[in-house]
């Protein structure tokens, strides 16, 4: 039996329990380290079908958002 696993879901594992100790300080190394761990999971989700949709509606929206703003 073979056990493959994805970068992008680890990283999502990561970050899940990273964040998700909301109570607790984190010096400047951890949170800096956080962010690291983010933009690569960015980098590594952004060329797949998941990660064009997500774009595509953001671009919706701030497209959107735009144009309400304009008079």
């Amino acid at each position: 039996m073979i056990l493959t696993l994805n970068v992008a879901v680890l990283l999502a594992v990561i970050i899940y329990f990273r964040i998700g100790r909301k109570g607790q300080f984190q010096s400047k190394a951890n949170q800096w380290t956080t962010v690291f761990i983010v933009l690569v999971f960015g980098v590594l989700i952004a060329p797949t079908g998941f990660g064009q949709g997500i774009l595509a509606v953001l671009g919706n929206v701030v497209q959107s958002i735009s144009a309400a703003g304009s008079p």
